[in-house]
């Protein structure tokens, strides 16, 4: 590869000005692009907390209908942020470290703003992007990739209207259960719909918002392996763990497996606390175990199939009550199905469709990314 990278963005919003920016870690460590769309600048480290950029780094997409092409190094762990009508801001930390945009603190400065990102990775070994609903749903964004053989590849994404049809969804769904699903459209101080945050996000801005959701399932899986043998399909080296319920009350799956509790709906939600914890003394195969539980408790199908992820059938997903609803309607929006919905929704069946909504190349040409509804 040439070490660089075209990305091309479009607007295909009603916003008179989108404007991008572009973060991540380069082997020169904390990269912005800056606003020219070519030149890599790194902030220096001040001693001081949410200290000014120090440059403009905001991309002026232009209106309705315009596209800009950028051009990128190596960038790992990056994003390309979107906003319309007015930039983002953007602070430093003494490290220096990025001070990112919130959608979980009323009081920053880009809570009013109407923003979302694309996730991305580029280096020596391939391109890799997607579109994430992990934290929220918001502005509609599709990727598109061509490769340096002239192969392309897409990634929908939400429709124009997808953002009104999530928080209708998520308000029916609410109303219907009691849960609180409704309580995770967020609307701005004028009264327009401005988000809809995952149930991960919405417990930050909700304190106790779904607690105890999934306990009555948690205890029917738990009764079920305490009977048979739950297999996990590690799809790497380890190959299949058998699991079953011990006497002390573990899914036990023996030796650097791992044995795990039973989770609370905020384990499941973000799965990485309690039994899906990293931390010391937790193996690399407890870990990927866990990734695969985590993912079938979100879908709810760990009661109808014992044959975790490869006996799993897309067409089940979100079918048994509770479910992760939010991930459920989110599919359902998102044109093809596809979009990261909750932290392991990459994993699959290796015979099924993919959920995750990414692309990835060892040979990326461009890049090009639309915002606002999907790319034609």
């Amino acid at each position: 590869m040439s070490g660089t990278l075209d990305i091309v963005l479009r607007n295909s919003t009603d916003a008179s000005a989108l404007y991008a920016h572009v973060t991540g870690t380069s082997d020169d460590g904390l990269f912005i692009l800056s606003s020219d769309g070519k030149t890599a600048y790194h902030p220096p480290n001040p001693t001081q907390t949410l200290s000014p950029l120090g440059a403009d780094c905001a991309i002026n997409i232009g209106g309705a209908g315009q596209t800009k092409t950028l051009t990128i190094p190596y960038v790992s762990g990056g994003r390309v942020w979107f906003s319309k009508e007015k930039p983002l801001s953007f602070f430093v930390n003494p490290g220096p470290a990025l001070v990112e945009p919130s959608a979980l603190n009323a009081r920053d400065a880009n809570y009013e703003l109407d923003w979302g990102f694309a996730e991305f990775t580029f280096n020596r070994s391939e391109l890799y992007v997607n579109i994430s609903f992990v934290d929220f749903v918001s502005l509609p964004v599709s990727l598109r990739l061509e490769n340096a053989d002239g192969k392309v590849t897409n990634v929908a994404g939400m429709p124009s209207d997808g953002l009104e049809k999530v928080c209708a969804g998520l308000t029916a769904q609410g109303q219907k259960d009691g849960a609180g699903w409704d309580k995770l459209v967020v609307r701005s101080g004028a009264g327009s719909l401005l988000r809809a945050l995952s149930p991960n996000s919405g417990a930050v801005m909700v304190p106790d918002l779904l607690k105890g959701y999934f306990d009555k399932y948690v205890e029917a899986v738990w009764a079920k392996y305490a009977k048979e043998d739950l297999t996990v399909n590690t799809q790497f080296k380890w190959g299949d763990a058998k699991g079953r319920v011990n006497a002390d009350g573990q899914l036990d799956f023996g030796g650097d497996a791992g044995k795990f509790g039973k989770p609370s709906a905020a384990d499941i939600f973000s799965c990485n606390s309690g039994p899906f914890a990293h931390g010391e003394g937790v193996t690399d195969e407890a870990l990927n175990i866990g990734a695969r539980l985590a993912a079938a408790f979100n879908r709810s199908t760990l009661l109808a199939n014992s044959n975790q992820p490869e006996g799993e059938d897309v067409a089940k997903y979100y079918q048994e009550d509770p479910t992760n609803h939010y991930a459920r309607i989110c599919h359902a929006t998102s044109v093809e199905g596809r979009g990261y919905a909750f932290p392991y929704d990459d994993v699959g069946s290796s015979h099924g469709v993919d959920q995750s909504g990414f692309l990835n190349d060892p040979k990326p040409k461009t890049l090009t990314i639309g915002v606002g509804a999907p790319l034609e």
